[in-house]
């Protein structure tokens, strides 16, 4: 694989690169504290990019514009009398990387041209043209920014017309869309076959840091679980059982463990399909579970003050850690403790972490918590899950070809 650590020697004066981000952001974790990880994940490379006089096109992608999606959380496949052209507006405004242009360009201290002629469903020729020489006769250093991607079917069928016209934008193609790394996308898997592509900085640090963990993890080596579903985390758990000293269970995963040990779980999340496997789990003292529980209106919402204290006294004594999912319902302020309490002992501790997943990074980010040097959040979710259950990521697969 290339990375782009490569050029460090080499002019990039005129040369445009089409730089794959991934903005899949909701707009209340824009209004953090921190930067979102996924946007910090790409100013170094357009910093360094830029001050070697390349251009660069920013290509991302924003949610699902094909699903009906809810505006201000009204249903509007409901209302018969909002037209379908009207229903796409709202669609395209909820889910257009507009946004991030004026946030790109206030943290990069330079204008970001925003262009929206790719998300037309006939994103032709002549328009691929027009846009390519308005590209290739901007000065150097100057930074555009595409519209979602998946505006146009074109990026989730990894279409060749379609893929066919990105690529003709750019000289060179940069990958940095980690979280994007497993869907065999055009802007992922189609534009690495038409131009010389390597991997960005901040995919650089994703494979080499969770490599570390796979290949030579030290112990006491733990690993948190949280989140919903047992069925997203088999996989990494089947890959670690033998070489992790402890699993600690949180979240709705919790509960269906809780479930399989016959315990009551009220009108709490869990997977009934997923029972059978956790009994299995359950004979072997590596997985720890919850002693106490927050509850309200016969739902666990989160674990208690008891489970807290003894968590992080197992992570204050680990070498290695892994840690995917909240602990709790952490979209209610209220209910957030035990996930701080398990970010912060990990802040606290001397090991080499890994934190990933969505809404784990989404609490860091809107915490005043400060992040330490031998902790490494990743910018993936699922995409993180898969490569560290020893899957074979298309993205990355095709930065080696």
């Amino acid at each position: 694989m290339k990375y782009l650590s490569s050029f460090k020697t080499k002019n990039l004066s005129g040369k445009i690169c089409l730089l794959r981000a991934d903005f899949n952001i909701e707009n209340a974790e824009l209004s953090g504290k921190n930067i979102h990880p996924r946007i910090a994940a790409i100013l170094l490379a357009i910093e360094f990019l830029t001050k070697k006089g390349a251009k660069v096109v920013i290509l991302s992608h924003r949610g699902r514009p094909a699903a009906r999606i809810n505006v201000d959380k009204t249903p509007i496949d409901t209302d018969k009398k909002i037209s379908e052209n009207l229903r796409n507006g709202l669609r395209k405004s909820a889910l257009s990387l507009k946004p991030f242009a004026k946030i790109l360009s206030k943290l990069l201290k330079k204008p970001v041209d925003f262009i929206d002629s790719v998300a037309k469903l006939e994103f032709t020729t002549s328009q691929v043209v027009k846009l390519r020489n308005k590209i290739k006769s901007a000065p150097c250093g100057n930074i555009f920014l595409l519209e979602n991607l998946r505006f146009n079917p074109g990026e989730d069928k990894n279409d060749v017309k379609f893929t066919k016209k990105l690529a003709s934008l750019g000289d060179f193609y940069v990958n940095e869309a980690f979280a994007f790394c497993h869907r065999p996308a055009a802007s992922i898997i189609g534009i690495p076959k038409l131009l010389p592509s390597f991997a960005g900085f901040s995919l650089e640090n994703e494979i080499k840091n969770l490599s570390k963990v796979i290949a030579s993890p030290k112990k006491p080596f733990i690993v948190i679980l949280g989140g919903v579903k047992v069925a997203d985390k088999v996989g990494l758990i089947e890959n670690f059982w033998d070489k992790a000293d402890k699993f600690l269970i949180g979240g709705g995963i919790a509960n269906t463990f809780l479930a399989a040990r016959g315990e009551k779980v009220g009108n709490s999340v869990y997977e009934k399909e997923k029972i059978a496997f956790c009994k299995k789990l359950l004979k072997f003292s590596k997985i720890i579970l919850p002693v106490d529980l927050m509850v309200k209106n016969g739902r666990i919402l989160d674990i208690g003050v008891k489970t807290q204290k003894n968590y992080a006294e197992i992570i204050k004594k680990a070498k290695t850690i892994i840690w995917n999912g909240p602990m709790g319902y952490i979209e209610d302020k209220g209910l957030r403790k035990g996930s701080e309490a398990v970010l912060r002992a990990i802040l606290k501790s001397k090991a080499f972490g890994v934190i990933g997943g969505g809404e784990t990074t989404s609490l860091l980010q809107a915490s005043s918590f400060k992040l330490q040097a031998n902790v490494f959040v990743s910018t993936g979710g699922g995409a993180m899950l898969e490569f560290l259950a020893g899957k074979k990521l298309p993205g990355i697969e095709a930065l080696n070809k």
